[in-house]
């Protein structure tokens, strides 16, 4: 079984050692497209043996945002034919199943003899107080966080039976054309680790606000990394009072998670 992986980059020096730390157990191949790095990321892309690197191009004048999603509705689909399943997701958004005693490698098998093409994942925003240590599991050693409507999206799928996947801005929804067959349960979870401490949470909006276009802010797209520092302060705080060990096994997934849009009748 092949797995690729598809993912956006920008001065993501300190979060890509956890994100291949996370990764490398169950992904063949990343596909990285940077889009202009000035700290040490290509440096880091470059070292791992994994890794093919690109250069992210603007495609939609005056949007990033329009751009990636240009580009994430495209570049999976060379895979076709090439590998098993592919992931499309971000340097800090960690996809796991919690239960799964093979790991996502026998998860996925499974789910292909079963015939399961798409498998959308439930969100969590995860929270810390400060950034974690370098070569730490995070799903293993960060488990706080709070259930998150926003990053229930369909980030892993077959590229073999999956046409088209028709994401929205920021991939917070999708609506795949092909053989879509989700699994009969939500067993795989979308850890975001942003709020890894809020100076770091800060700092990564002060960067990723730079990197807005025009039109991006006149459709207020990535609003919030123009936030104060209350309005930051008041994110966290809200995230933290409702976050949970989302590795409990008492966890009602339909009481946390009851806005799926995949399963709208």
């Amino acid at each position: 079984m092949t797995v690729w992986l598809y993912a956006l980059c920008w001065n993501d020096a300190r979060m890509l050692p956890l994100f291949f730390r996370h990764y490398d157990e169950w992904v063949d191949r990343y596909v990285l497209f940077d889009d202009g790095s000035t700290d040490a990321t290509l440096d880091i892309v470059a070292a791992h043996p994994k890794v093919e690197t690109r250069r992210f191009v603007r495609s939609v004048e005056g949007s990033f945002v329009a751009s990636a999603t240009l580009l994430q509705n495209a570049f999976w689909q060379e895979s076709r034919g090439r590998a098993d399943w592919v992931v499309v997701t971000a340097i800090d958004e960690h996809l796991h199943h919690p239960d799964a005693p093979d790991g996502m490698r026998g998860y996925l098998a499974r789910c292909q003899a079963a015939g399961v093409t798409a498998l959308p994942a439930l969100g969590f925003q995860m929270i810390a107080d400060a950034f974690p240590q370098p070569g730490v599991h995070l799903a293993s050693t960060h488990r706080m966080g709070a259930p998150h409507a926003d990053m229930n999206k369909l980030s892993l799928f077959d590229p073999n039976r999956i046409e088209a996947t028709n994401y929205v801005v920021g991939r917070h929804a999708a609506m795949p054309a092909g053989q879509v067959v989700y699994p009969a349960t939500d067993e795989v979870v979308n850890l975001h680790y942003k709020y890894m401490g809020l100076a770091y949470l800060a700092a990564r909006h002060r960067e990723l606000a730079g990197g807005l276009g025009v039109h991006d802010r006149a459709r207020r797209w990535g609003h919030q990394y123009d936030w104060s520092a209350g309005e930051l302060d008041a994110s966290w705080r809200d995230f933290a009072a409702r976050a949970i060990d989302y590795r409990d096994g008492g966890i009602d997934r339909a009481a946390t998670h009851p806005a799926r849009w995949w399963r709208r009748a």
